[in-house]
């Protein structure tokens, strides 16, 4: 049609009287339909837009800026997913995924353990295999008002421009740090570094289980970079041994009458049960077995509840129990309370410790009856716990200590410890007391996840070249030593004979409390230095 005919488009109404009339109307539309596909395109391009910028404003990471970059990109993207211990299927998969995506050879093992295999860049094919390694679970700690999940919510981390963190929970970076500088290196074919053999173990923090089981048969590389430790210019080359006991009382409960009270204790500083067991920290248990005991010495006391901690290996802050107090007087049992507090802030570096009492306004219930709540006690108040031996040859360093690190009443009365010593004739030793210990209470024993000391190495290539490494970058010596804490280098030395291993990590404080920082311009020098360490080897 040559122009606009009113017939053939009958959904436009327009009354025609003259050709002037119709001239007018044609142009009218036809403008009328220019201006309307002008709006439409300029909706169609402009709304999406808007919308792709909005939604990435939403989404941009709240570690965006920090550097390496990548590192902490991967970092966040860790702390997204779930990965307490026993629930490490989810960052299995990840870093599955993260293998096919880049075509790399992966090995992922029943229980969730990962293996990646990275040739050589340019000039590094024929170098000797380098091991990276870390676990990829982490301690599942929050405070009381946390709202998270953490078996099933991604952590909420942030920055303060110094320290990445995570809000009321805590972070991670005891281990997720290594899995985010493993695949920084994976990720990036231009960094320079010898075939790369990268091993993720998992439920590090519960006995080394992963290690334990892991099939290192694969690998060729017989130096290990462990990138487990919190203490930026510190080379880890020796630890401790350990197991982990569990004390298991029977609990038969009978209804008893009499008032309710409940006993907290709190505001505790925790800690990890390896590396701060030094430090003087109070333990939750043992003290609400104190406060118990001092209360049970004034009048009969039949326990309905107890809690305290939830991981072996972290140093309990907190501790609750409920008890029917026969002649109670709940004046006498603050005062108790008052006393105790005081010693404990003295006695401890504790300055915000609480010890109180509160009246439950109940009658009654289903509790302990005296003489079983008297066992509770006494194996409260006796079990070891802390420190024992300080090691001769090495100053200062923990050689064999105990943590009672959880304690908690549901049909049974348990008691777990995590046992460490870098002697295993010490660590059998204690174990042996504890065995003994439940003996005499009428308790069972049992004890799991037994892993061997890692043994210092005296002509270590590796830990030559990180030292000679070290000096050029930053001019100065770091600090060689061994921990008490607990890590992989021993079991995975034993399955890899003649192994040379070091241990390094960027600067972190308060791992496994909710108080985690991971410092950030620590973890961009450890990086730097990473990447010089594997050009060199």
């Amino acid at each position: 049609m040559d122009r606009f005919d009113p017939a053939a488009e009958p959904h436009l109404i327009f009354d025609i009287e003259n050709e002037d009339r119709r001239e007018f109307s044609v142009v009218f539309v036809h403008f009328m339909g220019y201006f309307t596909m002008d709006i439409y395109i300029c909706l169609w391009y402009t709304i999406p837009r808007i919308w792709i910028q909005g939604v990435f404003q939403m989404n941009a990471t709240k570690l965006a800026g920090l550097k390496p970059a990548s590192v902490f990109a991967y970092f966040e993207e860790i702390c997204a997913i779930p990965h307490g211990s026993r629930n490490t299927k989810a960052i299995s998969d990840y870093l599955v995924d993260f293998a096919k995506a880049r075509g790399l050879r992966y090995i992922q093992d029943e229980v969730n353990n990962v293996i990646i295999f990275q040739e050589g860049t340019c000039g590094y094919e024929d170098h000797a295999p380098v091991i990276l390694q870390g676990h990829i679970d982490m301690v599942c700690e929050k405070d009381a008002s946390c709202p998270l999940d953490m078996a099933v919510d991604g952590l909420d981390v942030t920055h303060d421009g110094r320290h990445v963190f995570a809000k009321g929970t805590t972070l991670g970076g005891d281990n997720g740090i290594a899995v985010a500088y493993a695949l920084a290196l994976l990720d990036d074919t231009t960094i320079p570094h010898p075939p790369l053999e990268v091993v993720m173990t998992v439920d590090e923090e519960i006995g080394m289980l992963g290690a334990a089981v892991i099939d290192l048969s694969e690998l060729k590389g017989r130096m290990l970079l462990n990138l487990d430790s919190e203490d930026e210019g510190v080379f880890t080359v020796s630890c401790a041994g350990g197991a982990t006991a569990t004390i298991t009382m029977d609990a038969e409960r009978r209804a008893v009458y009499g008032p309710c009270i409940r006993l907290c204790v709190d505001g505790l500083q925790g800690g990890h049960s390896g590396a701060e067991i030094h430090k003087n920290r109070a333990n939750a248990n043992k003290i609400m077995g104190e406060f118990m005991g001092r209360i049970q010495a004034l009048m009969p006391l039949c326990l309905t509840s107890f809690a305290g901690g939830s991981k072996d290996n972290a140093i309990p802050r907190s501790c609750q129990a409920s008890v029917v107090a026969m002649g109670i007087n709940l004046e006498r049992i603050n005062g108790i309370a008052e006393t105790l507090q005081a010693e404990v802030r003295e006695k401890y570096d504790e300055p915000e410790a609480t010890i109180q009492a509160f009246d439950l306004d109940a009658l009654g219930g289903n509790a302990l009856p005296t003489e079983m709540t008297s066992k509770v006690i006494g194996l409260l108040c006796s079990a070891p716990n802390g420190v024992q031996a300080m090691s001769e040859e090495m100053p200062g360093l923990v050689q064999t200590s105990l943590n009672m690190g959880i304690a908690k009443l549901g049909n049974h009365m348990k008691m777990t410890f995590s046992v460490r010593s870098s002697l295993n004739s010490e660590k059998q030793e204690l174990l042996g007391k504890l065995r003994e210990l439940a003996k005499f209470y009428d308790a069972s024993y049992s004890q799991m996840g037994e892993y061997p000391a890692w043994e210092y190495k005296a002509d270590s290539k590796l830990r030559s070249i990180m030292v000679s490494t070290y000096q050029e970058m930053f001019g100065k010596e770091p600090e060689v030593m061994a921990i008490h804490a607990g890590l992989e280098c021993g079991l995975l030395g034993e399955k890899l004979p003649g192994l040379d291993c070091v241990s390094i990590g960027p600067q972190m404080q308060d791992i496994h409390t909710s108080r985690e920082k991971l410092d950030i311009a620590s973890t961009e020098r450890t990086w730097n230095f990473l990447l010089e360490v594997l050009k060199a080897l």
